[in-house]
């Protein structure tokens, strides 16, 4: 078994116009001061990083672990959220998704998903050249207008629709294995790749990619419920990134799943920092180093009620509290009697 690493954190949530979140130099000593050890730096935030930099310049890349390691840090991993998301994109969405992309791209559709692959693209090459092995985006979506299916969905919807998905994402995929690296899709509501099945049928679309892995984030199980737990059970060999954020859902008589519309504070699932949800996580620790995972864990905080600042303070502890140094020897061995040939014949009775 191995030990998990952390507490990191996510930086997209707490990134700023005020010191000393303005910056990856002072944010990375504000988070190595509440006892983070690694920081997920987002793609798309310059105040972090130049990614087209990063892809192009192995030099630019040791400048910015330099900087994240005069903080006493390392970086997780490079995540391109944003740009993942508009590789993908339903017409109804489109002017709601512009805003992911630079202004040169608005209402060209088809430009903006050029876009964003060079941009998912470029975060291969920009991973290797920072010495990681996995990286996170968003799957995007073209059915999730569907997920309701009323009306019902035309014959072989689901298929053609995770074949597109599959034929945009496959050379994507090709270029995160030419660079050794895994391409982590966080499974998430929004997005086509949303539970379990999704994935499946994604994966096999893409010809059962090996470099097609999956993001855990318990909190969107949650909302979605769905057994969180037994989801690391069927899919432990894919989950190589882990997001730690917690979750409730609470229903009433007036708002289940789909929350009425309201905001997230009004809402029956709702996300929530870390301890104040429903989340186990006790279980998913043990569980996740049972199955020997050996990457990161990293706060993503998007709670509707605390402050950001007082949910990174506490969520570092947690964290800590919860990895689980592993043992390197069997709780009975102290009573082992050694390998014995003959004495397992005799006990065996042969």
């Amino acid at each position: 078994m191995k030990t998990i690493k952390g507490p990191a954190i996510f930086l997209a949530q707490f990134m700023g116009d005020k010191a000393p979140f303005n910056s990856l130099a002072s944010i990375c000593k504000w988070a190595a001061s509440l006892g983070y050890v690694g920081v997920q730096i987002p793609t798309w935030d310059p105040r972090c990083i130049d990614l087209k930099k990063a892809a192009e310049s192995k030099t630019y890349c040791d400048e910015i672990k330099g900087t994240v390691e005069s903080a006493g840090l390392k970086i997780s991993e490079l995540s391109t959220h944003l740009q993942g998301q508009l590789v993908a994109v339903h017409p109804a969405y489109n002017e709601m998704f512009d805003g992911f992309a630079p202004s040169s791209v608005h209402g060209n559709a088809r430009a903006r998903t050029e876009w964003a692959i060079e941009q998912v693209t470029m975060a291969a090459k920009a991973s290797r050249n920072l010495g990681l092995n996995a990286h996170v985006t968003f799957s995007g979506a073209l059915m999730w207008h569907t997920v309701y299916p009323w009306p019902q969905r035309p014959a072989g919807l689901v298929e053609d629709g995770f074949k597109e998905l599959a034929r945009r994402w496959k050379p994507i995929l090709d270029v995160f294995d030419q660079n050794g690296i895994d391409l982590c899709y966080e499974i998430h509501p929004g997005e086509d790749l949303h539970d379990g099945i999704t994935f499946e049928r994604f994966w096999e679309a893409t010809g059962k990619h090996k470099r097609c892995s999956i993001l855990y984030d318990p909190s969107h199980f949650v909302l979605q419920q769905l057994d969180y737990l037994q989801y690391i059970d069927f899919y432990h060999t894919f989950i190589k990134m882990f997001h730690v954020k917690d979750a409730e859902f609470n229903p009433t008589g007036k708002s289940g799943v789909y929350g009425g519309y309201q905001g997230w504070v009004d809402r029956p699932g709702r996300f929530r920092s870390l301890g104040d949800g429903q989340v186990d996580f006790k279980s998913i620790f043990s569980k996740l180093a049972q199955y020997d995972y050996d990457g990161w864990a990293v706060l993503e905080w998007e709670c509707c009620i605390k402050h950001p600042e007082q949910g990174a303070a506490e969520g570092a502890p947690f964290i800590k509290n919860h990895i689980i140094r592993v043992t390197e020897k069997a709780f009975d061995d102290f009573a082992s009697a050694g390998a014995n040939a003959d004495l397992n014949k005799r006990v065996l009775g042969i």
